[in-house]
């Protein structure tokens, strides 16, 4: 399983979105710092899901963050875009 798979599935089974988009932009940043040459290195993701209703951003970014637990440190960068 890839990074992408990986992430999908975490998130996926800790907030059961509405929508989730998981996108590899590793290849934007070829060369560049934090380019590991693996081409899993950097990420964006939209989701969307009710379990973020009420929280505040910081709130929803730390759950994110738990939700992907040992894949956070295994990357460079990770765009989050969060609603409900």
């Amino acid at each position: 399983m890839n990074v992408k798979e990986e992430m999908e599935a975490a998130l996926q089974a800790a907030f059961a979105p509405s929508a989730l988009e998981v996108v590899n932009e590793s290849h934007k940043h070829a060369g560049h710092a934090g380019d590991d040459g693996s081409g899993e290195s950097h990420f964006a993701v939209m989701i969307r899901a009710g379990a973020f209703e009420g929280m505040n951003r910081v709130a929803q970014h730390r759950a994110v963050h738990k939700a992907l637990g040992g894949i956070v440190p295994r990357i460079h960068a990770l765009a989050l875009d969060i609603g409900v």
